[in-house]
């Protein structure tokens, strides 16, 4: 039979109560993220002072014992991050000569004093454009491979394996990298010295009618050795922070494979940071001591 009673909706579920709404975090002024970020720029700086300390007393405890120097791992570093960048160096340091002779010849010939672009050449490249040329080169090449393989090795735990049983990082990873670079860079800069005054040599003869016998003639009375070495001890500074910071930022990974990325970006824009500045402190001080 049909059923005849009339059908009764549901009743709809009563709605939630609601309760208090949520309490928005507080938004941080701008004048507290510069103190945070302040706060975290000095804290980050004494950690790094407390790195190099670390790897002073490394080397110090190292040098007494040649069968502790690992010159392999050295030699390897060596031909890593110098043998392999002497392409992209000299190309670099050659191109920058022609841009300094040409621009140069640009304004000398108003003057009718062509022959000055020896000078200008030589000072500029082996004083600043050489040493500073191949020190951001490196620092984007080395020191970033030294903060991605560091940071790899911490995300993989291979740097906590290597203190349980007894191995140092800072002696067995970190220092055979700052030697390395040390050495190299400054082999890099000569390099450079030699390509750029080449580039400028190349642009002096085509613009300004400058021979090449000329140019040497002029540049071997001109120069003085304290040049060339002021340029090599520049890059020499230049090495070592290169590594520093490299080898700082990759130890101080943490998390997964983003923070190695973060770092190594840190470590290369830190570098550059501080090599500029290390180059502009250089430039007072000589200009004050009369070199």
């Amino acid at each position: 039979p049909m059923d005849t009673q009339p059908h009764t909706p549901p009743m709809p579920a009563a709605a939630p109560e609601a309760g208090p709404p949520l309490q928005q975090l507080p938004k941080h002024g701008w004048l507290e993220r510069t103190g945070r970020m302040a706060v975290a720029t000095v804290l980050q700086g004494l950690a790094f002072v407390r790195f190099v300390g670390e790897a002073a007393l490394a080397a110090v405890r190292v040098l007494p014992h040649p069968r502790l120097w690992r010159v392999r791992a050295i030699w390897h570093e060596i031909q890593i991050g110098g043998y392999e960048a002497l392409p992209i160096i000299g190309l670099t340091s050659f191109l920058l000569g022609v841009v300094v002779a040409y621009q140069g010849a640009d304004q000398l010939q108003h003057y009718g004093a062509n022959v000055f672009v020896v000078d200008l050449v030589g000072y500029a490249m082996l004083r600043e454009f050489a040493p500073l040329i191949s020190a951001i080169i490196i620092a984007g090449r080395s020191g970033s491979a030294y903060a991605a393989q560091l940071g790899s090795m911490v995300v993989a735990e291979e740097i906590d394996a290597l203190r349980t049983i007894g191995i140092d990082p800072m002696q067995r990873l970190v220092l055979p990298k700052i030697v390395a670079l040390a050495v190299a860079l400054p082999l890099l800069t000569l390099f450079a010295d030699i390509t750029g005054v080449f580039g400028g040599m190349v642009m002096a003869s085509s613009q300004l009618d400058i021979g090449f016998t000329e140019f040497m003639d002029r540049f071997g009375r001109v120069m003085q050795g304290s040049s060339l070495l002021i340029g090599l001890g520049k890059s020499l500074v230049f090495a070592l922070i290169i590594a520093s910071v490299g080898c700082f930022q990759g130890l101080r990974t943490k998390g997964g494979a983003d923070s190695v990325g973060r770092q190594t970006t840190l470590s290369v824009v830190q570098s550059i940071f501080l090599i500029i500045v290390a180059d502009a402190l250089f430039s007072v001080a000589f200009n004050i001591l009369g070199l």
